[in-house]
């Protein structure tokens, strides 16, 4: 069973834009809303992706924090471009910067659109209490908080934060 293990942060600064050594644009949409994930009516959200010239389906395990069960398949992308059109809420477009630091791949993700002025960075991990260093452009750990999901950003975008959410606070209250 293929398992994910990912970390999540905010990201600080521009001091990760010189060190990027891809771009890949993306645009994705889900299947199902965050609504029938936080009611148990799905355990699986269901994701379409166009990353650069190819496209996945994915589903990935609902459970909170940095592992989950995750199965990617690729697929045509005029099959990829007619699911997005079937999309549940909006579609989560961003530019994935792929940065090396000692040794772990960073995926640095900087949204567009409704979630334009957002930018958080993934690691994924080998194993749940693998060691790492942090770069010094990460900010705060957000892997736990469900609103940095793509799924809840494709439901509730970064535009429709309050003040107090946008101020990067973790676990801040939604207004």
């Amino acid at each position: 069973m293929p398992i994910e293990i990912e970390r999540k942060f905010l990201v600080t600064g521009d001091g990760w834009r010189a060190a990027a050594r891809e771009v890949v644009p993306m645009a994705q949409g889900y299947l199902n809303d965050l609504a029938s994930m936080d009611s148990g009516a799905m355990k699986a959200s269901v994701r379409v992706r166009i990353a650069g010239d190819a496209a996945y389906l994915n589903f990935k395990s609902r459970e909170l924090g940095h592992t989950r069960q995750e199965f990617e398949y690729p697929i045509p992308v005029a099959d990829a471009r007619a699911l997005l059109a079937l999309s549940v809420g909006g579609l989560v477009d961003k530019r994935r910067h792929l940065v090396e630091f000692e040794g772990h791949l960073w995926e640095v993700d900087e949204f567009l659109g409704d979630n334009a002025g957002l930018v958080v960075a993934e690691i994924e991990l080998a194993s749940a209490d693998e060691v790492f260093a942090l770069p010094p452009w990460i900010g705060a750990e957000v892997t736990d908080a469900a609103r940095y999901y793509n799924l809840a950003l494709a439901s509730r975008p970064y535009v429709q934060w309050s003040p107090n959410e946008r101020a990067g606070t973790p676990g801040a209250a939604v207004d």
